[in-house]
């Protein structure tokens, strides 16, 4: 290889092992690569930042913000509200759930209709007396699929159509990668309702534990000094026989007494730790003499303006690697947290010493605007109703429905490109007002945008520097001895591999090059091979962490890591069989 070759190699592999590690926003991560090769002379200034002036960024923006008019309106509550049902225990209510949600992903953004469906979901399942975990993974993966049928499906789509113009290989038309995603949605639809409850294990979501686990539910008390239980013992301040409450330890700031004896006096500024069910907080509230230590800045909780919501932290939440006393947790959210649920289980000890990970679920207490301040920030993935209250359906609910219709009509065909439909779409929502300027701005998520525009620069690296001509010949002589059919194989396989790892829209951009190269030696038709690239970059099923939705569900759900690979290698082997028998004759 020539030496700007290796030099891509080497960027790209730090690249992707910084992705993996998770320290640093993949945003920065991949900017950096694409600096570090411009700095190196692989690339030009016009070649680094060429997706920051592609289309396919701007498009995507753009409908973000037609998505959040539609979830502000609660333009799609009547769709789901009538989704579950109540007649069956799983596969019926799965079935008329997931159908809906393929459908309105092959449209939207499936960011804010998993987000719409988990509260709902999740309540119907507590009211069923079912377990979560059978019906939440599903919703996700049928997002996914969704997102295989129509080019503004998923922003991996419209990334691949922005690499493809830019290659000089035409954009994607509308339906075009629905005629390889239409079969693998409607197989992998069939299976999810099909296999999911019997594959899937029964877990048990934060609220659940919090309610049937309530002994491990901390709450914290301050003795107010010179109140009524100030210089009483535990005994004779009536806190050793609580009804579902008990008195784990008492926290003099210099000593910690536990277990906390019936003859224990208690003093002014002493923190008392009780560990119950939520339903009994607001009996300590009650007691005369001890303040609440977890809400300083939240009234309290017998009040009927306090509402409970679960808030999924994110890879891009400054809250990661943190503790909540580090943050401030209560002061700059204007909220308690209440229990953290970790990998299937609430996490033992003080909250505030704990530092959070990604995917940690948080049970925060707080006032009803608290959705509002943080669901359109990167602090949170998901901020969810515990009641499972669905958004209202507002007058101008038609406004965002409309547009939408609009541009998919006009873009699919011909008449409107996508980008200028999603322009003016976003534009009309701000001058009709159905989102305010800030709303739109919040919208947009950033650090998409700048992963998307910086990976066509290290996508046009491995291009110019014949890093990709040699990745591809690499590939092609592994997997080309099973012809062009094992070339599809190599691509379908490397694709999914890489988006577990990484991002879907940064695995489809390093691949898409990859995909050129082997198509043009193994005489594949190369927009197959790169449509073939776009569903597996999506086709994201094996992790949380692959794909947004995953995530988002992770915490709800009760699910640990490995619950995953559990029914998405079904879905896995759908899209690698899908590839390999389609691609050769629909291209």
């Amino acid at each position: 290889m020539p030496l700007d070759a290796w030099f891509t190699l080497a960027v790209i592999v730090a690249v992707l092992a910084l992705l993996v590690r998770g320290r640093f926003s993949p945003a920065v991560v991949i900017f950096g690569g694409a600096v570090t090769l411009l700095v190196l002379g692989v690339i030009s200034a016009e070649e680094a930042f060429s997706g920051f002036s592609n289309a396919a960024p701007i498009t995507v923006a753009a409908l973000y913000v037609v998505a959040a008019g539609v979830e502000k309106t609660g333009a799609l509550t009547p769709l789901m509200q009538s989704t579950l049902g109540e007649r069956g225990t799983y596969r019926r209510p799965l079935l008329r759930t997931l159908g809906p949600t393929v459908a309105a992903s092959a449209f939207l953004n499936n960011t804010p209709i998993v987000a719409m469906l988990i509260p709902q979901v999740t309540a119907w399942a507590r009211r069923r007396g079912v377990a979560v975990s059978k019906l939440l993974m599903p919703v996700s993966f049928a997002a996914i699929l969704g997102g295989l049928l129509t080019v503004i499906g998923t922003s991996t789509n419209l990334v691949v159509s922005g690499q493809m113009r830019s290659l000089g290989m035409g954009e994607m038309t509308f339906f075009e990668v629905g005629k390889l995603g239409l079969p693998i949605a409607l197989v992998g639809l069939v299976l999810l309702v099909v296999l999911a409850p019997k594959l899937l294990p029964d877990r048990r979501s934060a609220h659940a534990e919090m309610e049937e686990e309530g002994r491990r539910f901390t709450v914290e008390m301050t003795v107010a000094p010179g109140g009524p239980v100030d210089g009483k013992t535990v005994a004779e301040a009536n806190l050793r026989h609580l009804q579902g409450l008990f008195l784990a330890s008492v926290d003099r700031g210099d000593t910690t007494i536990a277990p906390v004896r019936p003859e224990t006096v208690l003093r002014g500024g002493n923190r008392l730790h009780f560990v119950g069910s939520a339903d009994r907080v607001v009996e300590l509230q009650e007691i005369r003499g001890l303040r609440s230590a977890e809400l300083a800045h939240v009234i309290d909780l017998n009040d009927p303006s306090v509402r409970y919501f679960e808030a999924v932290v994110g890879t891009r939440s400054p809250l990661v690697g943190r503790t909540l006393s580090e943050v401030g947790f209560r002061s700059t959210y204007q909220a308690a947290v209440l229990g953290i649920h970790r990998s299937g289980q609430l996490v033992e000890g003080r909250f505030g010493q704990i530092r959070l990970r990604v995917g940690d679920t948080l049970i925060v207490v707080s006032d009803p605007g608290f959705r509002e301040r943080w669901r359109d920030r990167a602090d949170f993935l998901l901020v969810a109703d515990l009641d499972g209250t669905p958004p209202v359906t507002t007058s101008r609910a038609w406004i965002p429905v409309a547009l939408l219709l609009a541009v998919v009509v006009l873009a699919a065909t011909g008449l409107v490109p996508i980008l200028h439909g999603a322009l003016v779409a976003a534009l009309v929502l701000i001058a009709t007002r159905v989102l305010s300027a800030l709303e739109a701005r919040r919208a947009i998520d950033i650090e998409v945008l700048v992963v998307i525009a910086s990976a066509f620069g290290l996508a046009a690296a491995m291009q110019q520097s014949g890093l990709a001509e040699s990745l591809a010949q690499g590939l092609v002589d592994l997997f080309g001895g099973w012809g062009e059919r094992g070339v599809l194989l190599g691509l379908a396989l490397a694709t999914i591999v890489l988006t577990e790892l990484v991002t879907n829209n940064a695995a489809a951009l390093l691949m898409v090059p990859i995909a050129v190269q082997a198509a043009t030696t193994a005489g594949l038709d190369e927009r197959g091979a790169v449509i073939a690239v776009a569903v597996s970059a999506s086709a994201s099923f094996l992790s949380p962490i692959g794909y947004q939705t995953n995530m988002m569900v992770y915490g709800p759900g009760g699910y640990r890591f490995t619950d995953y690979a559990r029914l998405g290698w079904l879905l896995s082997a759908v899209v690698l069989v899908c590839v390999v028998g389609l691609v050769p004759f629909l291209w």
